[in-house]
């Protein structure tokens, strides 16, 4: 199994990911490590990523989703996943991969954007993510509002982990 955290910017992603692979015994791939360096240095510029900038991010998630499935290894990976078209992208199985999205008040979201150093998703940026959100249909919605810790085993809880 799969578990893909998805959100935007600041939603968690990371965090969460990192405590619930730690406290399941898998592995964790940020989706961060798949940008090529042109995507980084667009973002790092202040500029969003267009759809043709994400269509080799999004291929080399799925490469490694389809790996870690074809290798009966368990995983969870993160991906901002903000459209249909992406999650379609990423999502090899929908049995076999759960989407997680973490969401939460936009403010709070922004707060916590803030307060992180060096990272190359700008501030500025948060808006353009929460437009282009469409809702998942299927997925597990998760607030990110409380701890991490809490936020984990809502979700060990809700897929039974």
């Amino acid at each position: 199994m799969v578990v893909l955290l998805m959100g935007v910017a600041g939603s968690g992603k990371t965090t969460i990911g990192r405590i619930l692979a730690a406290a399941l015994g898998w592995g964790f791939r940020d989706a961060d490590e798949f940008h090529p360096p042109a995507n980084v240095a667009k973002m790092g510029a202040g500029l969003p990523l267009d759809d043709r900038d994400r269509g080799p991010w999004l291929a080399a998630i799925r490469a490694h989703i389809e790996e870690k499935l074809a290798r009966d290894e368990n995983a969870v990976v993160t991906c901002s996943a903000l459209k249909e078209s992406y999650r379609r992208a990423v999502v090899v199985d929908g049995l076999q991969v759960k989407l997680v999205h973490l969401t939460g008040d936009p403010a709070l979201i922004a707060q916590r954007l803030n307060a992180r150093r060096g990272h190359f998703m700008k501030p500025a940026m948060l808006q353009s993510q929460f437009e282009a959100l469409e809702a998942p249909h299927g997925a597990l919605v998760v607030d990110v509002a409380p701890p991490p810790e809490v936020i984990v085993a809502q979700i060990r809880a809700a897929l039974s982990l």
